[in-house]
Parts: C-alpha cells; structure tokens; sequence
C-alpha cells in the first residue's frame, strides 16, 4: 500500500516537473534541447506517411463504396466481427430490372430481347466489380490500414515517449542552473547540485536510449514505403482487370446488339425533320450503319422491289410501334403487301394491312418469294 502511494506521489511529481517545463518553454522562459536534424526528418517524413495515407485510404473507400450509408454499417460489422449482409451492387441491380423487364416486354421482341441481354451484361460487370473491391480492400485497403493502427501507433507512442524525456531532462537541466546558482550565491559546494548533475546525467541516457529506440522505428517508414509501393502495384492491376473485363462485355453486348434493327431509334431521331432531311442527304440511308452481308442480300431484294414499281408481300420480323399517323404499327410473324413510291426514302416502303397503310421500316422486314 505504501509502495504504491509513494510510486503515485512519483508520478504526479514528474507530470507536474513536465507540466511546468512544457509551459515554461512555451513563454520563452527556459532552454528546449533540439532533437538532430537526422532524427527531425524521420519525424516529418513518418507524419506525412501518416497524413497521405490516411487520405488516399479515405478515399479509395469513397471510391469502392461511394454510399456513405453503407460504409458506415459495413464498418460497425467489421467491429463487431460480424459478417455484413450480401446486397446486390448497382450494376447487378439494374441488370436484375433490364431482365424482368425484358421477360414483361417478351423474349420474342426486340426491345425484349436487347433488355434481357443488356441485363445479363450488367450483373456480369456486377459481379467485376464485386471481385474486384473484395482484391482491392484485401491488397490495398488493409496494409494501409494495418500501417495506420500498427506500426504508426507504435511510432506515437514511442515518439510521446521521446518528448517525455526530453521534458525530463531539460527539467532535469533547470534544477541543476539552479542548483548551481544557489551555490555560486553560497560560495560553497552543496549536495543539491551533486543531487542534480546526477539527475541530469540519468535523464540524459535515458533520452538517448529513447531517441535511439524511436530512430530505429522511424527508419522503417522506408519498407512501409517499398510495401505500400507492392500494393499500389496490385491495386491498380486490379483496376487493370475489372476495367478490362467491363470493356470486353461491352464489346461483346454491342455485337450481339448490332444484329438487332436499330431503325425504330433512327426513325425517332428523324422525326423532327421528317422527310426533308431524306431528300436533303438521300446518300447516307440510317441503316448503312451497321453493314453486313445478310443486310447486302436484303437490301438487293427491296431494290428489285424498287425498280419494278410492283408490290411483294413480306413477313414481319419484329414488333413495331408507329412513330406518327404516316406510319404503320406491325406485329411479329404478320405478313403484309409492301410496294415503293416516288422519293420515299430507301430505308421505307409503304405497307399495306387490309385498308390500313403506312410508311415501313425495310429492316423489319423479310420479303417473301
């Protein structure tokens, strides 16, 4: 019991000895022993380790999970050691909507189908970009973090230990001036000052022996450096993969959508200049867009149709919805009459259904023999 008021006693005397210290340097009224020039750029190069990391971390967490809702509970989990419920991301998502709506619109139709693929598409960037924040956060968040709450922590802590000293020994310093000039007064040797160059001289080794400690682990920042280095490698070939796998769906999606009639889209885009920009540019037809040899064969068929002046019948092959009055609805599999007239654009014909007519796109349809 006694053992421990004495230690207590100690303690508080010494926090009281730095506290006085502290604010003395603070008003310019005592010495501060100045760490080596060595040792103060560690000190600076460790800090703005700290300060830069902290940052990039903060923000690739931004970056990987931009819902601050999100982050915030998916930390709590990490907390409490539980496991955060599995949520679909935002491209899963919206390719889970592009399907159901393209089964609602129907397999069989265009828009139907295109929404069914696009969806299948976006669920497999979805799953990416799932693959590719669970890389990023194993090889690039955690080290950083590791460095935050490990080996900084470890460099504070010894660092706080250094000032302490450091107000120990310039503490230690001040009794002793004063010891000395009370001796000086007294013209006389006196114990206190024996007392004090002994506290001196322990306080002195003590803050080199600390200085020393704090200056091994500070020069370790320079491995910190060459690991985080690795990680930013791994990072970015993440980055690297999950992009390139996003560019390859996409490549794929837009083949798989070039087979599909893209004149429904062209038709709506025309619409605000209608037929005058037809006989404005009639050399540049929409569907030249997208060539291929089936569309060369066809094209070729409405040609002869052209040329003829006669009419043909012609199967539909997709559902079409009529832009205006001088357009004609169609349905899938129907099959219709089709014949040219004078300056109608080559990517139309008129249609025929009974008494109804109207303008029709040529790429939604299959002329019969």
């Amino acid at each position: 019991m006694d053992f421990n008021v004495k230690r207590l006693a100690a303690d508080a005397g010494t926090f009281l000895s730095r506290a006085v210290q502290f604010t003395e340097e603070k008003l310019g009224q005592a010495e501060k022993t100045e760490l080596d020039a060595h040792l103060e750029n560690l000190l600076a190069k460790a800090e703005c380790t700290r300060h830069w990391t902290e940052k990039i971390m903060k923000q690739t967490e931004i970056l990987l999970q931009p819902n601050p809702n999100v982050r915030i509970e998916e930390f709590l989990y990490e907390k409490l050691e539980k496991k955060a419920p599995t949520r679909m991301n935002n491209n899963e998502q919206l390719g889970e909507y592009m399907i159901d709506s393209g089964n609602e619109f129907g397999p069989g139709t265009a828009y139907g189908n295109a929404l069914t693929k696009c969806g299948e598409t976006q669920k497999q960037i979805g799953i990416a970009e799932r693959e590719f924040i669970q890389s990023s956060a194993i090889n690039f968040l955690t080290p950083f973090r590791n460095f935050l709450e490990g080996d900084f922590k470890t460099i504070s802590k010894e660092r706080k230990l250094l000032q302490n000293k450091r107000l120990d020994l310039d503490a230690a310093k001040t009794r002793l001036k004063k010891a000395r000039a009370a001796e000086a007064r007294a013209a006389l040797w006196t114990e206190e000052v024996t007392q004090a160059e002994q506290e001196v001289r322990i306080a002195q080794s003590e803050f080199d022996r600390q200085g020393e400690i704090t200056r091994l682990l500070l020069e370790g920042i320079g491995s910190t450096h060459a690991h985080h280095l690795r990680c930013l490698n791994d990072f970015v070939e993440a980055q690297t993969t999950y992009y390139a796998q996003c560019y390859q769906y996409m490549v794929d999606l837009q083949k798989q959508l070039g087979s599909f009639p893209t004149t429904l889209t062209s038709n709506n885009n025309q619409n605000s200049s209608s037929s005058a920009q037809s006989t404005s540019d009639p050399s540049i037809p929409v569907s030249s867009s997208l060539p291929t040899p089936a569309n060369s064969i066809v094209t070729s068929g409405f040609s002869e149709l052209r040329a003829s002046s006669g009419s043909r019948k012609a199967r539909v092959l997709y559902d079409y919805d009529a832009a205006d009055s001088s357009e004609l609805s169609l349905l899938a599999d129907e099959v219709i009459t089709v014949y040219s007239v004078p300056g109608m654009d080559t990517d139309w014909l008129m249609g025929e259904r009974g008494s109804q007519k109207g303008r029709v796109p040529i790429t939604y349809l299959e002329l019969l023999n």
